[in-house]
């Protein structure tokens, strides 16, 4: 029989399953009918073996470089979801198994993100935990004040998001502390995972940090003068996470073409530079399926970052409405919506469209943003239908609510709108945009219809793999069995590969790995 052929009968095939064993396929043909069986002992007539896998374990997939610097057992993380999505239960969970994961601390204000500081780290004492830290060109002083936050207890790896170029806040981080040891190697205390979706970005993570930079924070008395020196002879990042077609601020570029130029970009710094440590790439942004994760790490991904499929389990800091319609979502009921954060600028986030209609209301707000110059010059029988059906309040109503928002948090905001009916205008629209997202969190009544819910396509794939499984309810989802089932799922794929290089093809319902219980 031609091992190209659909055997007639297999028998073993749930040692396929056994990872952490050697798989023999023994072809016989008994009674006249052609036989696979597959055990993980071997055969003494070893004419009878046609293919064999040596073990494979999820552990194995990746660079155990990164395994090994963040102390996990899986080149794996789950990435920032901002609002505290990424909750610190989501955190603790995680990191209570050795699994990477970030802190949702974008949108948060400084006391929020201080508390959840302190409940992480009194679960985690060694870790491991990341916090994340969102560009912020419209407030520089949560951006600094978060970084402050940071260095103050000790959190010593940051995912580094939404950044278009290094700030001064970013490159203070990275500096502060760096010392040599006796044998003369650079010391980094202060780590940084940078999350990019574009080359150019890529390269300023992938350099060291700028020298006019530098010279600034050191006149500003933040760094000394060997904390700058040394900050010249380092990447500004251990690992960059190459984002694609992710949920929340995205490019939407496809991952099959942008890992491999960002990892040959690195090779090619990386031969310029001559790092004694080489910066690690991984990979993010529509990874929802064990084939996804696995085609991530054939691509050479060092490690793997999953975000969408996180936030439909029950540890995120996610209202269980919300749960509920992620959980129903395909891979095509996800739209483009504006940012809140870069509303001006015209950034765009990647967010849910099936169950709110959020996105055509942001949109309709942009809009009339990009036509009229301020607030009154909106016809008034549209300004009032922005009022009763998108605010469902007055402008006045909501331009006092968000002075007394940025009062307390960065009062130079109001002081620039003030004299500015644009950027009052902008303000104004940025409440609705800025408290969708968190009445999507709390599970807000009333205002289902506006939630604003970052998700990407993995999501849609998710709910299609698992839709046969016990994952399908949005209610037994954890994290940490999905982060196993994705991983142990990915081994489980590449031993199907294997096979398949050496001829064997399986019948299609053996090909593909389904979760059936919980990992334990």
């Amino acid at each position: 029989m031609s091992m190209q052929q659909t055997a007639l009968s297999i028998q073993g095939i749930e040692n396929l399953r056994a990872l952490d064993k050697p798989c023999y396929v023994i072809q016989e043909v008994i009674q006249g009918k052609d036989q696979i069986s597959i055990n993980n002992e071997g055969c003494e007539d070893v004419s009878k073996i046609s293919a064999y896998v040596p073990p494979m374990v999820a552990e194995q997939l990746g660079d155990p470089a990164f395994k090994a610097f963040y102390g996990v057992k899986y080149a794996y993380m789950t990435g920032a979801m901002a609002n505290g999505i990424s909750s610190e239960e989501l955190v603790i969970a995680l990191g209570q198994q050795n699994i990477l994961a970030s802190f949702g601390s974008g949108g948060l204000d400084l006391n929020r993100v201080e508390l959840a500081i302190k409940k992480i780290q009194q679960a985690l004492p060694d870790g491991p935990y990341v916090f994340n830290f969102i560009h912020n060109p419209s407030e520089p002083a949560i951006e600094q004040g978060t970084i402050d936050l940071y260095l103050k207890y000790g959190v010593n790896v940051i995912e580094a998001a939404a950044f278009f170029s290094l700030t001064p806040s970013l490159v203070y981080y990275r500096a502060k502390g760096l010392q040599q040891d006796a044998q003369g190697n650079i010391q980094i205390n202060n780590k940084i995972i940078g999350k990019v979706s574009r080359r150019e970005v890529a390269t300023v993570f992938m350099q060291p940090a700028p020298e006019d930079i530098l010279n600034k924070l050191i006149a500003q008395g933040l760094l000394t003068q060997a904390e700058a020196q040394l900050a010249m002879q380092v990447p500004m990042a251990d690992d960059i996470t190459v984002e694609a077609d992710s949920g929340g601020h995205t490019d939407n570029r496809p991952l099959i073409s942008l890992l491999p130029s960002v990892i040959a970009l690195r090779d090619d710094i990386q031969a310029q530079r001559q790092y004694p440590v080489e910066i690690r790439v991984g990979a993010g942004g529509g990874v929802g399926t064990p084939d996804a994760a696995l085609a991530c790490f054939m691509m050479g991904a060092a490690y793997v970052v999953t975000g969408s499929v996180n936030q439909s389990c029950v540890e995120a800091g996610a209202s269980e409405h919300t749960r509920k319609l992620l959980a129903q979502a395909g891979m095509a009921d996800v739209v483009m919506a504006p940012a809140s954060d870069m509303f001006e600028r015209g950034i765009k986030l990647q967010v849910l469209k099936k169950g709110t209609l959020f996105p055509m209301r942001a949109q309709k707000l942009y809009d009339l943003y990009t036509t009229y110059n301020s607030l009154t010059e909106i016809p008034p029988a549209e300004l009032e239908k922005v009022e009763k059906q998108i605010l469902q309040n007055s402008v006045d109503t909501i331009w006092q609510q968000t002075v007394e928002f940025f009062q307390k948090r960065d009062p130079s905001i109001i002081e620039k709108a003030q004299n500015n009916p644009k950027k009052k205008m902008a303000l104004v629209f940025r409440w609705y945009l800025g408290l969708s997202s968190r009445w999507s969190n709390a599970g807000v009544a009333g205002r289902e219809f506006d939630y604003q819910i970052w998700s990407g396509p993995a999501m849609g794939a998710f709910n299609d793999w698992v839709a046969a499984t016990y994952l399908n309810d949005y209610k037994n989802r954890h994290v940490v069995d999905v982060a196993e089932h994705l991983m142990y799922g990915a081994a489980y794929q590449h031993r199907i590969q294997v096979l398949k290089s050496q001829g064997l093809y399986l019948p299609a319902q053996y090909q593909r790995y389904v979760p059936t219980a919980a990992i334990k």
